[in-house]
């Protein structure tokens, strides 16, 4: 399946839809081709503004989702701003202005700290449950 992110104001994901590989297949040179997807997409929802997301990852850094933003400097799809204060590295990853703690774990959004905007600190995580196997 081919995925396509319909971009809004500002190049932020509004939704992303599917179609079948064959669907953006050149019909002369047998190759898959970003723009015939892009133009049946304007053909068949009136909306202008759509890229490519590999589901993998394998292109445009990561799978588009809803909110989610299109860089075309960097040509990826960036994750929404978790914090006012964060900025964003040149890899397209958001970076807070204080490293993260020399014992971070990070698990699933969450972890043994969270970052208090406030503050500007990271903050220790009472709820964190380490993983035992």
């Amino acid at each position: 399946m081919a995925h396509f992110a319909k971009l809004g104001i500002n190049n932020v994901v509004l939704e992303v839809l599917t179609m079948d590989n064959i669907e953006t297949v050149d019909r002369q040179t047998l190759v898959e081709d970003e723009n015939i997807g892009i133009a049946k997409l304007q053909k068949e929802t009136g909306h202008l503004n759509w890229k490519q997301t590999s589901y993998n990852g394998k292109f445009r850094k990561r799978y588009a989702g809803v909110g989610y933003t299109y860089n075309s400097e960097l040509d990826m799809f960036i994750l929404p701003k978790p914090f006012a204060s964060w900025t964003l590295d040149s890899n397209g990853d958001w970076q807070p202005p204080v490293a993260r703690p020399a014992d971070f774990v990070a698990v699933n959004q969450g972890g043994n700290y969270k970052w208090n905007e406030e503050t500007q600190t990271w903050d220790v995580n009472p709820n964190y449950i380490p993983f035992t196997p």
